[in-house]
């Protein structure tokens, strides 16, 4: 059994409802008897997206997962598309939802492009890091000497400020 860390966002749709309905399905997933996580939800600017990408709501989550980390990759896979995503082929296009794997414990996978484990720019995205410093800020990423709370203090980029939505959602 291993800690999960999951970035979950949407920038189509009810982007709220499509959050929490993430949320939902992975709470399933995890052990009932371990703390279910969820971090503050942030409104952020697209990163890398087609030009008139609409914002993202982001958010991350942690849970106690007792499967393999593959498995755990075809739940959020399957996650993603029971809410309306549609994969094209182009990067970081618009999506109902992205249910991304940040961290399974410590474990490290590196066959892609199905899955690499941690994710392999958790620790240069504001939009990650700042939820998960909220419920983790202690936690180091496996592959990192820095944790989460100190990578994002120390991180450079233009990346603008995500904005808190909601703590309670």
């Amino acid at each position: 059994m291993n800690r999960a860390g999951i970035a979950l966002g949407s920038n189509l749709g009810d982007k709220s409802k499509l959050i929490e309905q993430a949320r939902d399905y992975l709470k399933k997933m995890s052990l009932s008897d371990e703390p279910f996580l969820q971090s503050a939800l942030y409104a952020t600017a697209p990163q890398g997206c087609p030009s008139g990408s609409d914002d993202y709501l982001n958010a991350v989550v942690e849970f106690t997962w007792a499967g393999t980390v593959e498995d755990l990759l075809v739940h959020c896979q399957g996650v993603e598309r029971a809410l309306g995503r549609v994969r094209s082929g182009v990067r970081c296009e618009p999506r109902t939802a992205d249910v991304d794997i940040i961290y399974c414990g410590d474990i490290v996978i590196n066959t892609p492009p199905r899955l690499i484990l941690p994710h392999p720019r958790a620790h240069l995205r504001k939009f990650v890091l700042k939820p998960l410093s909220d419920i983790r800020p202690e936690l180091i990423l496996p592959g990192q000497v820095k944790s989460v709370a100190t990578l994002l203090a120390e991180l450079e980029t233009d990346e603008p400020e995500p904005i808190c939505v909601s703590t309670n959602w």
